[in-house]
């Protein structure tokens, strides 16, 4: 057992619902593709952004907004030639935001909850998440945490396009580390980081002197906390 635990989000708490991504691809293929690409070039785009972009912010420790990832992506599909400024990019990301609550993301697994309503039991333990983002901003996050009442286990969260850091950025768990200890004063030994991403999540926390759990991506389960 720990004094605190830290959360990675996306695939370690949550992951996406399918459909989310197949009526985003279509939004996009009817309404930015004046080339007329086919379906499955517009979600390559998707994917060959979203991988950049995790990939540049790994490396250096910055943040790509939302913004920023959705125009590259009508970019990609239109090879660079529509003009960007005609892009209401506020407009878009509500609808996509709209979007995401039709098809909300979903808890990771049937232990995920429970498993956090066990490790919160003890007196003195306490939570927080530290998530990079990409399409879906950290304010939009902490709505969707709410509808998946998952919310309420947190004392505090931070979001890679909130503060300008991601993760395996030394600055950003520093920060965490700070707001961790701002009313309290926790060894390192007792606070843990859990994560899916052995870059971001494990060598990030390993960095900065807290312990470190893979799961999921590596078929350990959440469950293992407890274990």
């Amino acid at each position: 057992m720990y004094h605190h635990y830290s959360f990675d989000l996306w695939l370690t708490l949550i992951k996406s619902n399918p459909y989310f991504k197949i009526e985003r691809t279509k939004i996009f293929h009817r309404d930015f593709n004046p080339g007329g690409k086919s379906i499955d070039e517009v979600a390559k785009a998707f994917r060959q952004v979203d991988l950049m972009c995790n990939a540049v912010n790994e490396n250096t420790g910055k943040n790509i907004d939302a913004d920023e990832m959705y125009l590259m992506v009508i970019s990609l599909i239109n090879d660079n030639q529509l003009p960007l400024a005609d892009i209401d990019t506020g407009k878009l990301y509500q609808d996509m935001e709209k979007l995401l609550f039709y098809y909300l993301p979903v808890v990771y697994s049937s232990v995920t909850i429970a498993t956090l309503r066990h490790l919160k039991q003890k007196e003195g333990v306490t939570f927080s998440l530290l998530s990079n983002t990409g399409f879906i901003k950290g304010a939009t996050l902490r709505k969707v945490l709410v509808e998946l009442q998952l919310s309420e286990y947190f004392d505090f969260q931070l979001y890679s396009d909130e503060v300008g850091m991601s993760k395996p950025n030394p600055a950003l768990f520093a920060l965490m580390l700070q707001q961790i200890n701002t009313n309290r004063n926790i060894d390192l030994s007792n606070i843990i980081h859990v994560g899916d991403n052995p870059r971001a999540d494990v060598e990030g926390a390993n960095a900065a002197g807290i312990k470190s759990l893979l799961i999921n991506s590596n078929n350990q389960s959440i469950l293992s906390l407890v274990s």
